[in-house]
């Protein structure tokens, strides 16, 4: 005779119910805890113009925007939330910013993906330079 299952049809329905909400817990793809990946919804002064030299970039860490100066003098600001999970992107090298959760990276000049597993490129703001500061918010 076969062994009968000790687990009844409802202790069953009551895992399976409860599966769905568990991974719902998981938030290790998206911003860490208390710090929401979010971007300027309107314009605001980053710092002065001169933090940004000619062929370089700046992270500002706490607005989650690259600034990049072309050799031309042009600024370009990029929101640095992750596009592939939501992560806010803390790591600024040279000018490839380096994401912490999956080790993405772009281009802090295009905003473009210069690895994987990103596969989009960063959000492209509106910046520019007022009275020697730099302003940067969400684009039109």
């Amino acid at each position: 005779m076969p062994a009968r299952s000790s687990a009844s049809r409802r202790t069953v329905l009551r895992g399976a119910a409860a599966a769905p909400v568990a991974g719902l817990g998981l938030t290790a793809c998206g911003a860490p805890k208390g710090r929401p990946a979010a971007v300027p919804t309107a314009p605001v002064d980053l710092g002065a113009e001169s933090e940004v030299a000619r062929g370089g970039a700046t992270l500002y860490r706490d607005h989650n925007v690259v600034v990049s100066r072309g050799e031309d003098g042009t600024l370009k600001a990029y929101s640095t939330v992750c596009t592939h999970a939501g992560c806010p992107i803390n790591k600024l090298q040279g000018t490839t910013l380096v994401c912490p959760c999956h080790g993405s990276e772009f281009d802090a000049v295009t905003g473009e993906v210069v690895q994987a597993p990103a596969t989009e490129p960063l959000t492209e703001l509106r910046v520019k330079a007022a009275n020697g500061r730099i302003v940067a918010g969400p684009a039109a």
